[in-house]
C-alpha cells in the first residue's frame, strides 16, 4: 500500500509523491553521520592543584603542566573529554563513582613528585603547626588513595578550615573525627558546623558509672550470671 500511495498521481497537482521525492528531496539528502548523536554537557573549569577536574563528583586527570589553567569539559554518557585552547588534552571513559579518581599515569609528574609548590611534606608541616590530631587526619588523606596527589584537594580543604574556625577548634574537630572513626574533611567540617568540637567526648568510665544508679529497669551484669 505504501508503494501504491507514493506512485499514485496527485488529484490536483502534476506528478506523484515519488516524482517529487526524486526531484526535490533526494538531491538534498546527505549521508547519515558515521557516529550516532550523543548528548554532551559542556562546562568550563580550572584544573586543580592535583591536576584533576571534577564531573559529577568524580575526578579525571589532565597533564599536570595544566595545573591552574582554564579548560573546557565535554561530558557525555560514555566519555569525558577535556579541551585546552581548542585542543583535546585528555579523554577518559565516564565513571559514575563519586569521590573516586580516574588517572592516566602519563598525566602525573615524574616519579610522582608533587607539582608546583605543593608536596605531602608541605601539607604535613602545615598540619603539624595546628596539632597532632590534624596531622593524623592529613596523613590519612594522603595515604588512603593510590597516589598522594589524589589527597591534595581534601588536605587543602581541611587545612583551610583554620581560617574560618581557628586552630583550636580545627584540632578539636580532628580529634573527634578520629574518635568516631571518620578522619575525613567532610566529617571534620560537619563537626565544626554543628559545634560538636566544643562538646566533651563521653568518657567510657563515666558512662559505665552512670548505669550503676538504682533503677528497676537497670539489671546490671550480675543479673545474667
Amino acid at each position: 500500500m505504501l508503494e501504491d500511495l507514493n506512485e499514485r498521481p496527485f488529484s490536483k497537482l502534476p506528478g506523484s509523491r515519488r516524482e517529487l521525492f526524486e526531484r526535490l528531496d533526494r538531491p538534498a539528502l546527505k549521508p547519515l553521520p558515521s557516529i550516532a548523536y550523543r548528548y554532551t554537557e559542556v562546562k568550563k573549569a580550572s584544573v586543580y592543584i592535583d591536576y584533576h577536574v571534577a564531573v559529577d563528583a568524580h575526578y579525571y586527570s589532565v597533564p599536570h603542566r595544566l595545573v591552574g589553567a582554564k579548560v573546557e569539559i565535554h561530558a557525555c554518557a560514555t566519555t569525558v573529554a577535556v579541551y585546552h585552547r581548542g585542543r583535546c588534552v585528555a579523554q577518559h571513559v565516564r565513571s559514575h563513582r563519586p569521590g573516586a579518581h580516574t588517572t592516566v599515569p602519563e598525566h602525573m609528574p615524574k616519579s610522582h613528585r608533587a607539582h608546583m609548590q605543593w608536596t605531602p611534606g608541605r601539607f604535613l608541616n602545615w598540619a603539624a603547626d595546628i596539632g597532632p590530631a590534624t596531622t593524623s587526619v592529613v596523613k590519612h588523606l594522603l595515604t588512603r588513595r593510590p597516589h598522594p596527589e589524589h589527597g591534595y584537594r581534601s588536605c587543602l580543604g581541611l587545612l583551610n578550615l583554620e581560617k574560618r574556625y581557628g586552630r583550636q577548634r580545627l584540632e578539636a574537630a580532628c580529634a573527634r573525627a578520629h574518635t568516631i572513626g571518620s578522619p575525613t574533611r567532610k566529617s571534620v567540617l560537619s563537626i565544626l558546623t554543628q559545634g560538636l568540637d566544643r562538646v566533651a567526648l563521653p568518657d567510657s568510665k563515666q558512662s559505665t558509672l552512670a548505669f550503676t544508679d538504682p533503677h528497676p529497669n537497670v539489671r546490671g551484669s550480675d543479673y545474667y550470671h
